[in-house]
């Protein structure tokens, strides 16, 4: 008697990659919005610099 392996269909294979695609994007987005909701540190003061104006030249 010989056994006969059978396989499965080609579109079942598409519905698991549709799967795990729709589950990774949402674990990406899932990150990106965590990281949004994160306050970094930034500067509070804010940088002025007074330039003279003797270091510009006027050239007609």
């Amino acid at each position: 008697m010989q056994f006969n392996k059978n396989t499965s269909s080609g579109k079942i294979n598409i519905i698991g990659a549709v799967v795990k695609s729709i589950l990774g994007l949402t674990v990406v987005l899932g990150i990106v919005f965590f990281l949004n909701k994160i306050e970094f540190p930034a500067p509070k003061k804010e940088i002025e610099k007074i330039i003279p104006n003797e270091n510009f030249k006027i050239v007609k």
